[in-house]
């Protein structure tokens, strides 16, 4: 499951207080954790040329597979991007909220992803191979470290307007220390007409399933609505949830159904 739940139901004694809590991906109309844009999972490669390209975004909520990682509290993100040809890496980065450890420290309040990968086209289809490592810089994780490393594999084809995708994220040794994990996720994106010569829409979604050696499986799923507009800038609604129940969140409430808004900005 995710991050911030398997430390909850795993790690909470040892913590003394349950964690709170999430692809690349901003071209990005919303900027998420590298392996969770709800707006759009699928990635393209750049032209002959290397592109350097930034993205910022102010969401209501932060939420990973599902699951909030600011404790239902807004949070301000940001990536740094370069691309030449099929190949592409970057950075992304975001304020956190995992709550308070025994002596009143903060467990983690600030995450930094790195990636890198392919994203190579045959036959019509679109993959896109790669890694991602998430680190926690100055967290407070005795009962097992919350740096992790994923193998992301997707494959997404486009029939005219309407894309989908099927994306898989293999963890050898997931968050805190847990075992190994992997994460599979299925989405579509549609794209409407320019409305006034001047919005961009398109509606999208996922369904994901979450399993791992020594944490809670479960299904989670968004559905939203982006708006594009003046080229670089988007806005999103979104509706998240899990098949997680209070007792399977650690007795938190960061699992639940919830709407999270985003303003977001490319370059």
């Amino acid at each position: 499951m995710a991050r911030h739940t398997i430390a909850g139901i795993l790690r909470s004694a040892a913590l003394g207080a349950a964690l709170v809590a999430g692809s690349a991906f901003a071209a990005q109309a919303q900027v998420m954790a590298p392996g969770e844009n709800p707006i759009s999972p699928f990635a393209g490669g750049a032209g002959n040329q290397l592109e350097l390209s930034a993205s910022t975004a102010l969401t209501t909520d932060y939420v990973f597979r599902g699951i909030s990682q600011t404790d239902n509290q807004a949070a301000i993100q940001g990536s740094l991007d370069a691309a030449y040809g099929i190949f592409y890496a970057g950075l992304w980065a975001s304020n956190l909220d995992f709550g308070g450890g025994p002596n009143g420290q903060d467990i983690a309040n600030i995450e930094i992803d790195y990636y890198a990968g392919i994203t190579p086209s045959w036959w019509g289809l679109d993959f896109d191979i790669g890694g991602i490592y998430y680190t926690y810089p100055g967290a407070y994780d005795p009962g097992g470290n919350f740096d992790y490393f994923e193998l992301k594999t997707g494959v997404s084809y486009a029939f005219d307007k309407l894309t989908v995708g099927l994306t898989n994220y293999w963890s050898p040794e997931f968050f805190g220390e847990t075992g190994s994990a992997n994460a599979l996720e299925l989405g579509g994106e549609y794209a409407f007409n320019t409305i006034f010569n001047f919005f961009d829409p398109s509606v999208s979604g996922l369904v994901g399933f979450q399993t791992g050696e020594n944490i809670t499986d479960y299904t989670f799923w968004n559905v939203g609505l982006t708006l594009g507009f003046m080229e670089n800038f988007a806005a999103d609604i979104r509706y998240w949830d899990t098949d997680l129940s209070t007792t399977g969140c650690g007795g938190l409430d960061v699992c639940d159904e919830r709407v999270v808004g985003t303003i977001s900005a490319s370059f």
